[in-house]
């Protein structure tokens, strides 16, 4: 399977044009950095990660308990597209041009785009970052500067997805990364159908249908540490590796 199954050469992103995409099962990529041209894409098969069906293996699960790192969300989401971007070794190129991350940015102020940070100190060393849409989160990039800063931060995105109401974390395409954290591929008609069910009542960007599902809720995990409360989910203090962990394993 390529990487652009279906292309199309566009010129111009804007935001609402990229959300449209998004609710359709398609998404821009870029060939090189520097290049002018974007391309859409809706591979024939989709890689998503059941939130119900995260594997965190034993040092993984230690190191997100341990606080290794210090996760953050929203606080970086700048620099954490560039660090996505930046050209290294094994990887000289990339599909984020700079259409795509201005376009990011602009849905990041419209509180549409998303990232979580790993820091090691006052140092980013890690992190993703995707678009928010209805139940559906659609993870565009990960980065990791230091050993595991990615996992640890597809770990809290996945917590805080679950406590948020998503139903779908999108992953794209399938890299053994993903396999080992319980990402599967799946069928366009299998994708299109979670799509459909995670926007269900979404009509366009900012509006809803009556009746519609109670869109996902990205800063619900941030909320748990305010206070003490009755729901399973809750935690009293600032939200720590651990309380992942638990959170994890009591809605698995």
């Amino acid at each position: 399977m390529s990487r652009r199954d279906e292309p199309g050469a566009v010129e111009r992103l804007t935001p609402h044009l990229v959300l449209g995409a998004y609710a359709v099962g398609v998404f821009p990529m870029a060939d090189t950095r520097d290049t002018d041209h974007v391309y859409w894409v809706e591979p024939r098969k989709r890689a998503i990660l059941p939130l119900d069906g995260l594997h965190l293996s034993r040092s993984l699960r230690k190191t997100v308990a341990r606080d290794r790192f210090r996760v953050t969300a929203d606080t970086a989401f700048e620099s954490i597209i560039r660090l996505c971007a930046e050209s290294v070794p094994d990887r000289p190129e990339t599909w984020i041009n700079y259409a795509i991350e201005r376009v990011f940015i602009d849905l990041f102020d419209m509180g549409f785009a998303h990232s979580v940070e790993c820091w090691d100190g006052d140092e980013l060393v890690g992190g993703l970052y995707g678009l928010a849409l209805g139940r559906a989160f659609f993870g565009e990039s990960m980065v990791s500067r230091r050993t595991d800063a990615s996992k640890v931060a597809l770990t809290w995105l996945a917590a805080r997805l679950r406590v948020g109401g998503y139903t779908l974390l999108d992953c794209q395409f399938q890299t053994p990364h993903l396999s080992t954290m319980g990402a599967i591929e799946i069928g366009r008609e299998a994708y299109v159908a979670l799509l459909s069910d995670a926007l269900a009542g979404v009509v366009a960007p900012g509006t809803s249908a009556a009746g519609a599902s109670a869109p996902g809720d990205f800063a619900v995990l941030d909320r748990l540490g305010a206070g003490p409360g009755t729901d399973a989910g809750t935690v009293s203090g600032p939200v720590s590796g651990q309380d992942i962990v638990q959170l994890l394993a009591q809605t698995s």
